[in-house]
């Protein structure tokens, strides 16, 4: 995972602010996505896009801080 440790964490901050909150009204895309998910009603191919959209920023910062405390961890 060379690639993941060359992405600034300041560019994933900034990445999960923007498009991981966009639109930031009436409530994030990947907010409402969850709710669906969890409801049971994420069916449309749109809507599976949508999540994977603006849920991967998140996806790559939690995979970039957990690598970060596992390389902490280990010096």
């Amino acid at each position: 995972m060379a690639w993941l440790d060359r992405i600034p964490l300041l560019m994933l901050i900034l990445l999960v602010l923007t498009l991981g909150l966009a639109p930031f009204a009436p409530e994030p895309h990947v907010w409402e996505k969850l709710k669906m998910l969890a409801a049971g009603m994420l069916r449309r191919p749109i809507d599976i896009f949508d999540l994977a959209f603006h849920g991967a920023p998140w996806l790559l910062l939690a995979l970039k801080l957990a690598r970060m405390a596992s390389r902490a961890g280990r010096g």
